[in-house]
């Protein structure tokens, strides 16, 4: 598993120290290690196993390998059932705003299921090479990462070139329903920026820069690999154009206690899904994939 000078172990009284906030400024992430317990993780799974209210939603997409599926959901605004209270948690959005020096809001949220032996890689890319398109001025956004499943080598753990985030955007090309980052640029972003696996348990959180280059191979492993991703957009950078995720909604945050207290596991009120059935957009060109 990844150690590391930007990993830090989350506890009921923790407050982001300011080593955290320097290191999201020098290596475009920080890794904290059990920000949700077995508990929270728990009641989140709930909500994609116990009915199919969230995961009525879900769509594939062709991938490059086309032995493999990964099955995505996507929505807009958080809600109010457990998924919403993770995401709108002081803990979760919080850091966020710590991280990125001021109010954010929720950019979107989504679940990438990784099934065993099916599951597909995701190209090299930085997020921004996707929100760039969408009318974002600045890369005043970033991404939480939490795996609901370990996370491991063998069934396509996230991998970062640390510190890539400082190359700013890269040019981004089409690859089926994906943007692949240049690759001849990655390749010598590898020579300086350090190649990492991040190897992850269930409930760990990376919080990264929207221009942190990064990727998972295929699942080829006997273990599933699921994750709960939050993103999050700076207030002062409302999009320029209207597009398939939100403008600047304020965001009304929760007591990281909100997230044990919600019993809501199936009312998916206000969350506003996107899916190719009815999104037009989210299939008529690459960028809006993400």
């Amino acid at each position: 598993m990844m150690q590391d000078h930007a990993e830090y172990e989350f506890t009921d009284n923790f407050k982001l120290p300011e080593k955290a906030i320097k290191d999201f400024e020098e290596y475009g992430y920080i890794l904290v290690r059990g920000l949700l317990d077995k508990e929270e993780i728990n009641k989140v799974l709930t909500v994609l196993q116990s009915s199919d209210a969230m995961m009525k939603e879900n769509y594939e997409f062709e991938e490059v390998n086309k032995d493999k599926k990964t099955q995505r959901i996507i929505w807009s605004h958080p809600g109010s059932d457990v998924t919403g209270m993770v995401a709108r948690s002081e803990k979760v959005a919080g850091t966020c705003e710590q991280l990125l020096g001021g109010e954010v809001y929720h950019y979107h949220g989504k679940m990438i299921l990784k099934g065993a032996q099916k599951g597909a890689r995701h190209l090299w890319h930085q997020d921004y090479g996707y929100w760039y398109n969408n009318g974002c001025l600045f890369p005043d956004m970033m991404t939480v990462f939490i795996p609901l499943d370990p996370c491991k080598k063998e069934n396509g753990c996230l991998q970062i070139l640390e510190g890539s985030h400082k190359c700013g955007r890269i040019d981004h090309h089409p690859v089926l329903k994906q943007a692949e980052a240049d690759l001849q640029r990655v390749e010598e972003v590898k020579k300086t920026c350090p190649h990492k696996f991040v190897e992850m348990n269930p409930g760990d959180a990376l919080f990264f820069h929207c221009n942190l280059l990064h990727h998972s191979s295929d699942n080829n492993s006997n273990m599933r690999r699921w994750v709960y991703i939050c993103t999050y957009n700076k207030a002062s950078n409302d999009p320029v154009i209207d597009h398939h995720h939100p403008r600047y909604t304020p965001l009304v945050k929760v007591p990281n206690s909100a997230i044990k207290e919600c019993t809501n596991f199936t009312d998916m009120s206000g969350k506003e899904f996107i899916h190719p059935n009815r999104n037009a957009s989210l299939t008529s060109h690459i960028q809006i994939v993400h």
